[in-house]
């Protein structure tokens, strides 16, 4: 195995450009990367999420089937979202979870840090396991953009899904997955 430490930080040269949205800015700078290469890099700058996989005291997944304007189609996906300024991982996913899915959590899980695309973007989503679960008498309102079923699945039922291709299941939602089921000891 290689020696060498896991986290270098390039040096940052300049700043030439940036574009700020709602979530997120995409900015072009110059950096020396650790090897001593310079360059000019565009990088999605994200505050970071978190996500939790929800499954019931009967064993049952709880996930969600969410239309992405960006791909322009539903994904089965886990309830996540973006943390908000200050917020800690797992208040944003008590928050989320509420809102996207109608449950409340009583044991949370972690599962460890996922970064979904490091070429561009320096988002970090951390993943938890939702348990000990309570159906809300009235679910919160959630974002008006959000176009959300609840679907609850079997785990089972959810491998086969992941298998046959028959669904589009983005990344996060299948490594939250694996690593769910790692920890849950599920085959």
């Amino acid at each position: 195995m290689n020696n060498q430490p896991l986290f270098k930080k390039s040096i940052f040269k300049e700043k030439i450009s940036e574009l700020k949205s709602k979530k997120f800015s995409f900015e072009i700078s110059k950096i020396e990367q650790p090897n001593g290469h310079e360059g000019e890099y565009g990088l999605i700058r994200h505050p970071g999420a978190a996500l939790a996989v929800p499954i019931t005291d009967d064993g049952e997944i709880i996930i969600l089937r969410q239309y992405r304007f960006a791909v322009s189609r539903y994904l089965l996906e886990f309830p996540a979202g973006t943390l908000e300024k200050g917020e800690s991982p797992l208040s944003s996913i008590k928050r989320e979870i509420q809102e996207e899915a109608g449950y409340k959590a009583n044991q949370w899980d972690d599962l460890g840090l996922l970064v979904p695309a490091p070429g561009y973007a320096d988002e970090e989503i951390h993943l938890f396991l939702a348990r000990d679960l309570n159906k809300l008498t009235k679910q919160p309102i959630g974002d008006p953009d959000e176009d959300i079923n609840i679907i609850i699945l079997d785990p089972r039922k959810l491998d086969k899904l992941i298998a046959s291709g028959e669904e589009a299941l983005d990344a996060k939602t299948i490594t939250a997955w694996f690593r769910a089921k790692q920890f849950l000891n599920i085959k």
